[in-house]
């Protein structure tokens, strides 16, 4: 099995089994960048613990899922952002305002977009959350 995007497949694999009301999903093929999303969505209150299980392969996550995604995936292709845009992206993936996150890749790591907002730096769009 080859898996091109790695964060699009986690994702889509989120939304699925929140439809289905699960409690946990397991994500595989885990990366670093994955974790790092993950951790801004769990930051936000999207998804509970998860953890990193190492199966001598790629590896996977076991997330824990609290009903309150209703929809997330990954933006691409992955747009180059300044902070003055950010509204303009808002509009464009998320429902209305202060609802969902945009989660941001920056020199600073991975951020949502509201981090990246006050600490005035821009980066690449990775996903949207809400």
């Amino acid at each position: 099995m080859t898996t091109i995007d790695v964060i699009a497949n986690g994702l889509t694999s989120i939304v699925n089994n929140e439809l289905r009301n699960k409690r946990q999903c397991v994500l595989s093929p885990a990366s670093k960048l994955l974790g790092r999303v993950l951790r801004v969505m769990q930051l936000n209150g999207y998804v509970g613990e998860f953890e990193f299980i190492d199966d001598g392969r790629t590896g996977k996550f076991k997330v824990q899922l609290l009903g309150r995604v209703n929809k997330c995936g990954a933006i691409k292709p992955r747009f180059s952002v300044k902070t003055d845009e950010f509204e303009m992206w808002e509009k464009r993936f998320l429902p209305s305002r202060n609802i969902g996150i945009l989660i941001v890749s920056t020199p600073q790591g991975v951020i949502s977009h509201r981090e990246a907002k006050e600490k005035k730096i821009g980066g690449k769009l990775l996903a949207f959350v809400y």
